[in-house]
């Protein structure tokens, strides 16, 4: 499981011209999923969401977590985190999980940060939709979290 988490100032993600999720402060998480991965992946790598320290301080060190600043996130399926782009010039996908497998850890995860953040601060996509997501990247700052 592979998350590419960018701290953002403001996010939103669109589905045939609707918006359907917005955030301000907070979290854009692209969550790509393998064939190898597990719900206590999942687990793990959403318990580490709200407390990873990612926003600054009055000294302008990163000290403060999602937690501390109330920030909120959205989470958008990303299979093409795991593109194989080592041959050729076309990327392989043969890494990501088919949807039979990505999506019920997909919902698990976000599931699992409802619990954690609370309902009302989990932005989604859509899994498998074809979402316009627009970001501004605040800092700009974006990590890899994996499991």
């Amino acid at each position: 499981m592979k998350i590419w988490l960018q701290r953002v100032s403001e996010a939103s993600v669109a589905i045939d011209g609707e918006k359907v999720a917005a955030i301000g402060q907070g979290y854009l998480i692209l969550l790509g999923i393998t064939h190898t991965d597990t719900a206590e992946k999942a687990d793990y790598l959403a318990s580490r969401i709200p407390v990873l320290r990612l926003f600054e301080d009055e000294n302008f060190h990163m000290n403060r977590s999602l937690e501390d600043v109330g920030g909120k996130v959205i989470v958008v399926s990303q299979f093409t985190l795991y593109a194989d782009t080592s041959h050729g010039r076309r990327p392989g996908f043969s890494a990501a999980a088919p949807g039979n497998i990505a999506e019920p850890l997909y919902n698990h995860f976000v599931a699992r940060l409802k619990e954690l953040l609370g309902t009302e601060r989990v932005g989604t996509g859509k899994f498998g939709a074809d979402m316009k997501v627009a970001l501004i990247n605040d800092g700009p700052v974006s990590v890899e979290l994996t499991a």
